[in-house]
């Protein structure tokens, strides 16, 4: 019987396995890098072991390292967790060896599904529907545009042992393939140690639907509904749910018989995913299987009711499985978006820092955050800048939807960038409310970049109110003030102007002690809060609607943040705003003539040097930040006046690398 559980990693799946653990009543071993030490797994768990510096690959990925945890402390079980050492075949070889409990699939099944090329080929003979493409490793560019022609494009260039959307690049032509098998091959060394690559056919219009399984050590494998996957960016999954919107019963069921017949022709046991690409008239083929629990797993949890952690610790404890197929059930919707420190409108370049201020929106029956962070705590460059999994659920997709965008209103993070801007426009997307998800979605939605402009004000009354109302607060206390030091109090007035963004609104406001009514452009409104100054939420019921919206001064405006768009509000007298409209506008910094560093990371190469003439999208320079390798180029035809930095500098956000004549 599993005593002590050590858990070989760290955030939230770590922080997520220790809870489940405890739950049990099994106790905990934390592992952590030395930049990990006063992380919140570390906090969570009964005992905590130090293995190694800050990069992965001297730390997590060390085998011997974590082996020697488990000596110390005792553990008779490791829980892998997702990444790092999770379908590491040697890795549970070694466990068992010297008498471990792996929480994850055995040995075997892990090495004939955790190579792609090996694992389709398993899967061909298994009688599982299966991608075209080549199934031998390719190094070679020409080689890999020679198999493209004959493929046909576009083609997928992809790592043999990748995962997490690492180690992967379209092309739609022959320069793309070259370009893209240098990437990937390299992307695949340094995040996998493994630097094969494989080609297969692109499908287009494709969703991303994969099928959650689940077998014991006595032969019982079952599967659990699906997830959509398909919003996804840079192939990194973005937004998750369960159930899919496109499949249909019949699709469900073959996709899921389909996924057990894989599982069983390697004597699968504990949790396992096997992901398939679905074409527009639903005709799925098998794309690979990860031999572990994946990222969103909770959406499967809330519409099945099971807990996937506590049963691979039951199954690998030597339980059967609590349930056959037929007892398996999929009640309501669950939607899972993962929040990252990362900056949408700077091309999603991570961002890393302490967390000066971190709010979670509070958990319940239909919010539920999975997180690894904590207020004080620093997201770092060493590993995966996700923050938490936001999770909604509800009794169909659109009051899930509801939830979902609720709990991002309440979701304060300070410090450093994040994503939840992003996450609500697509939420927000009539065309993601409308269930027409493919994997080309943000790429169609968003083919420049994320921008502000993206950002539509969602019932702008809501934030007119609200600056009203802080404003009308504030000035009721400068008021008091005021009168306490002079002895004469002064008058507030009841009438404003809100500017927002190009926009003037008359509003007036009356009442006190939470309770408001206002006129905004000759409308009444009724507003009652019990918010106090310095809170950054502003909680409040606006008419017969509940609402959340984050607020803080900036400089003379009020900052307000409500679904995901973030606007400076002035609230002025008639006479100022007048005066207001004469102000200059003063223009931000021209920055055309650098090319700077998008994100704090290392300057991989450099491929030009000064008095060189390039051209509009030549290759500049290559930095690497979280194990992804991202490629600057040329915006336009020009000349390299001088280079500021060195191939393999670490450098800041926004630091020059290059000034152009």
């Amino acid at each position: 019987m599993i005593k002590k559980i050590l858990i070989a990693n760290r955030g939230e799946i770590a922080c997520r396995v220790i809870k489940t653990a405890k739950k049990m009543g099994i106790a905990t071993v934390a592992v952590y890098s030395q930049a990990d030490r006063g992380a919140l797994h570390v906090k969570m768990a009964d005992e905590a072991v130090c293995i190694g510096p800050a990069a992965s690959a001297e730390s997590y990925l060390v085998i011997d390292n974590i082996l020697d945890a488990i000596r110390q402390t005792g553990a008779d079980a490791v829980h892998p967790g997702y990444g790092f050492l999770s379908e590491n075949a040697g890795f549970a070889e070694k466990l068992e060896q010297q008498g471990i409990v792996f929480i994850g699939p055995r040995p075997r099944a892990i090495n004939a599904m955790g190579d792609k090329i090996e694992s389709k080929k398993l899967a061909m003979a298994a009688g599982v529907n299966t991608v075209p493409g080549h199934t031998e490793a390719v190094r070679d560019p020409e080689d890999a545009v020679r198999i493209a022609g004959d493929i046909g494009y576009p083609v997928m260039l992809k790592a043999s042992a990748g995962g997490g959307g690492k180690g992967m690049r379209i092309a739609h032509n022959d320069v793309e393939c070259r370009d893209g098998l240098i990437r990937a091959t390299n992307e695949a060394k340094s995040s996998f140690g493994d630097d094969r690559v494989f080609v297969e056919k692109y499908i287009e219009e494709p969703h991303h639907i994969e099928i959650q399984v689940i077998g014991d050590s006595h032969g019982n494998v079952i599967y659990l509904g699906e997830r959509e996957c398909s919003i996804q960016r840079r192939h990194q999954k973005v937004i998750e749910e369960a159930p899919s919107p496109f499949l249909d019963e019949k699709t469900r069921k073959a996709m899921g018989e389909q996924a057990v017949q894989l599982a069983k022709a390697v004597d699968y046991m504990s949790a396992g995913t096997v992901e398939f690409i679905v074409d527009k008239n639903r005709n799925f083929y098998f794309l690979e299987m990860n031999t572990r629990l994946q990222v969103e797993h909770p959406v499967t949890e809330l519409i099945t009711g099971l807990d996937l952690v506590e049963l691979m610790i039951r199954v690998a404890d030597g339980e059967k499985l609590p349930l056959s197929q037929d007892q398996v059930t999929l009640t309501g919707w669950a939607v899972e978006a993962r929040v990252y420190a990362e900056d949408p409108f700077r091309n999603f370049m991570p961002s890393t820092g302490r967390l000066v201020r971190y709010m979670a929106p509070p958990e319940s029956d239909t919010v539920r955050v999975d997180t690894g962070v904590y207020e004080g705590g620093e997201i770092s460059i060493y590993y995966d800048p996700m923050i938490a999994k936001l999770i909604a659920y509800g009794k169909d997709r659109a009051s899930a939807i509801v939830h979902l965008q609720n709990a991002l209103d309440g979701y304060y993070i300070r410090g450093v960038n994040h994503n939840m801007a992003f996450l609500a426009a697509l939420i927000a997307h009539p065309r993601f409310a409308g269930g027409n998800l493919t994997t080309n979605f943000i790429a169609d939605e968003y083919p420049d970049g994320f921008h502000g402009r993206d950002l539509a004000v969602q019932e702008p009354v809501v934030m007119i109110a609200v600056a009203a109302v802080v404003h009308h607060l504030f000035q009721n206390r400068a008021s008091r003030i005021s009168g306490q030091i002079s002895g004469h109090s002064r008058d507030v007035a009841d009438d404003w102007v809100v500017v927002m963004r190009d926009t003037r609104h008359a509003v007036s406001v009356a009442g006190s002690d939470g309770a408001f009514q206002l006129t905004i452009d000759g409308k009444a409104c009724r507003v009652t809060t019990d918010w106090q100054f310095q809170q950054p939420l502003f909680v409040a019921r606006i008419d017969d609607a509940d609402v959340c919206l984050q607020v803080e001064r900036h400089g003379i405006a009020y900052r307000l943040g409500y679904r995901g768009a973030e606007v400076d509000m002035l609230v002025l007298t008639a006479a100022t705003a007048r005066l207001n409209e004469l102000m200059p506008f003063k223009a931000p910094p021209d920055t055309s003539r650098f090319l700077l560093s998008p994100m704090p990371g290392l300057l991989v190469s450099l491929a030009v040097s000064a008095g060189q003439e390039v051209k509009a999208g030549d290759e500049l320079a290559v930095v690497e930040a979280m194990k992804m390798e991202n490629v600057l180029r040329a915006e336009k035809d020009q000349t390299v006046k001088s280079v500021e930095v060195t191939a393999g500098d670490s450098l800041m956000v926004d630091q020059i690398i290059i000034e152009f004549e």
